[in-house]
């Protein structure tokens, strides 16, 4: 990977039930990502934070559809608009764009302004599948739609702002282990490809991740990388909204990380990285981990 990354930081709430979490692109930032950035010898431009409004002053129910719930989705919808141009821009002058979150909501708006300009498949690394749609949630949290709004579904078929056009035979879930009853059915009648920790555990995580790599990368022009720090076990990535106990190890992480930067090439086109919660980090762990797993996605090597 030789091109050029510009960072955005999307310092979001909304999507989420737990505060702290607006503050993950700060923490990541502080755990030096421009420099890790910079030490693969590429160039690092920070494209600064994406307005997010204050959820002390949202109406959590404006822009609510007409069946089932989705607090602050008009919030939302304007932050992922906002940060699609951004993103789109940052393509099209020549730059990966590197998104620091921020809940997982903000994913909505990175693969809608990267898809402006290249066909995409998703390599989606969660403990969670983020295939609910207002309908199926039990929590109301759009961060637990993401995925669903992104490939159109359900409500999101007529919003132009969240279906970004991706095939679901292009998208792969990795490391998934926490699922909601309907998201479950949802999941398994979809052609989306996924990944349980169960795959992991029996086949390996290179192997899982070289599948999922394919699966994104077949017929299409880039690869979009959405990593949620969660898809880590809890005692590596203390510092995340919605921990889930087992996960993948330090190693595991960096080395399916290492698998996509080799295998994907110039092919990457984009990187996020979300969920990390400062306020319940230990020592900014979860941060720094964020910026050593962004660095090996980028091409770092041990040898």
């Amino acid at each position: 990977m030789d091109r050029p990354v510009r960072v955005f930081g999307v310092p979001m709430d909304l999507g989420a039930d737990r505060r702290g979490v607006d503050m993950g692109p700060s923490a990541i930032r502080y755990g030096g990502l421009a420099d890790a950035v910079e030490g693969l010898e590429l160039d690092c431009e920070d494209g600064g934070n994406v307005d997010v409004p204050e959820p002390e002053r949202t109406d959590p129910d404006a822009g609510r559809p007409a069946e089932g719930r989705a607090k602050y989705l008009a919030a939302t919808e304007g932050v992922c608009r906002d940060l699609a141009d951004d993103v789109a821009r940052a393509v099209s002058d020549g730059y990966l764009p590197l998104v620091l979150g921020g809940d997982h909501s903000i994913a909505i708006g990175t693969v809608g302004g990267v898809a402006r300009h290249r066909d995409l498949g998703v390599v989606w690394f969660d403990a969670h599948g983020d295939f609910n749609t207002p309908t199926t949630t039990p929590s109301g949290n759009v961060h637990g739609m993401a995925l669903a709004a992104i490939l159109g579904r359900g409500t999101f078929a007529d919003r132009e702002w969240a279906d970004a056009g991706v095939d679901p035979e292009n998208v792969a879930i990795v490391g998934v282990r926490d699922l909601d009853d309907e998201e479950r059915v949802a999941v398994r009648e979809s052609d989306v490809t996924v990944f349980t920790m169960t795959d992991v555990d029996e086949r390996g995580l290179p192997a899982v991740t070289r599948d999922a790599v394919e699966v994104a990368t077949d017929g299409t022009e880039g690869l979009h990388v959405s990593l949620d720090l969660d898809f880590l076990d809890p005692s590596e990535a203390p510092g995340v909204g919605t921990p889930v106990r087992g996960g993948v190890s330090y190693r595991e992480g960096h080395t399916a990380m290492e698998i996509v930067s080799r295998q994907a090439g110039d092919a990457l086109a984009s990187v996020e990285l979300v969920e990390v919660n400062p306020i319940l980090d230990e020592h900014n762990r979860t941060a720094e981990l964020a910026v050593e797993l962004a660095a090996s996605t980028l091409g770092k090597r041990i040898l």
